[in-house]
């Protein structure tokens, strides 16, 4: 007779997610990916006539094979195998088991996988045609509008390196005159202060003033409000309106959208002789191996600086 564990699967994810929201700041997309990544395991053990709470190390070794077999990309089954960890490690810390069967599991090896990353002279075509989109005083105002918001939004975006969630979130307060440093609710809650260059600062400024004389808005709390159910812009309607232009600029869709932006505002400042903990501190990274995707930009760079420096370089 098969003995019926003391907690169910639905009960341990629970436990687990909520430590997650409580001591790790764990946002809403974050808690819903381990969900859904937990579902899965649970529902492969079930059909195995296992648990989560009693599964062995060869049952989460069928699991990674399952997932693999199910055609799942390296980096997808990184991800799952990173939730197996975590909930493990986090049940035997709780005393909920009194081993861990994730400890020896290996992992698929990942290719190193290197950002999109635009030039700076494909940044200054954009920043330029949507500076022209934005002073043509010929078009109808509502469109005249929406040119000095994504004017506003592309500068903003260059200028700070926030993630796109970020950006569109910004409230009108951001725009103030007088304003040199942005304060940043990022990943997990956690604040940081990003500063504002002059052009990101004059994109607010005149957008906020089209804002006002269109009055529209005026109430409204967010710097790029919108009529939809969250009250701001949304990331998708921000990354079509990206892609339109850069269509116009002869940059691929594939190749822009936010984040991508995000990378270029990292790399560029790499480029240029930034240090790498001052980039992580910028763009809100809790570890410094996330920002180390970047090291390829470092890497040329001081290649380029021997070259161009050593005295026996053309030796």
């Amino acid at each position: 007779m098969i003995r019926r564990p003391k907690a169910s699967d639905e009960l341990l994810v629970e436990l687990f997610l909520d430590m997650l929201a409580a001591e790790r700041g764990a946002g809403e997309n974050t808690l819903t990916a381990y969900r859904n990544d937990l579902d899965d395991l649970s529902a492969h053990l079930r059909a195995a006539g296992r648990t989560i709470a009693n599964a062995t190390t060869d049952d989460l070794r069928d699991f990674i094979a399952n997932l693999s077999e199910r055609g799942f990309k390296a980096s997808s089954l990184a991800r799952r195998l990173s939730a197996v960890r975590q909930i493990y490690k986090f049940l035997y810390a709780e005393g909920k088991r009194s081993d861990d069967p994730s400890t020896v599991l290996e992992g698929p090896k990942r290719a190193r996988t290197l950002p999109k990353v635009l030039s700076i002279a494909d940044v200054d075509a954009l920043l330029k045609n949507a500076r022209a989109n934005s002073e043509n005083a010929k078009q109808p105002p509502a469109q005249r509008l929406r040119a000095a918001r994504l004017l506003c939004l592309l500068e903003v975006v260059y200028a700070t390196g926030l993630r796109v969630s970020e950006l569109v979130t910004l409230p009108a307060s951001a725009a103030r005159r007088d304003q040199r440093m942005l304060v940043v609710r990022g990943k997990g809650g956690k604040e940081r202060l990003v500063p504002l260059n002059k052009p990101a600062k004059r994109a607010m400024s005149e957008y906020l003033e089209l804002r006002t004389a269109a009055e529209r808005d005026a109430k409204s709390k967010w710097l790029f409000p919108s009529f939809g159910e969250k009250g701001h812009l949304t990331r998708q309607h921000f990354a079509r309106e990206l892609k339109a232009l850069g269509q116009g600029c002869g940059i691929r869709p594939e190749r822009l959208s936010p984040h991508v932006l995000r990378h270029a505002f990292a790399s560029h400042l790499l480029h240029n002789g930034a240090d790498l903990r001052v980039v992580q501190t910028l763009l809100g990274h809790a570890d410094i191996s996330t920002t180390q995707i970047y090291t390829h930009v470092l890497e040329e760079r001081l290649k380029t600086l021997v070259r161009d420096l050593h005295p026996l370089a053309d030796s």
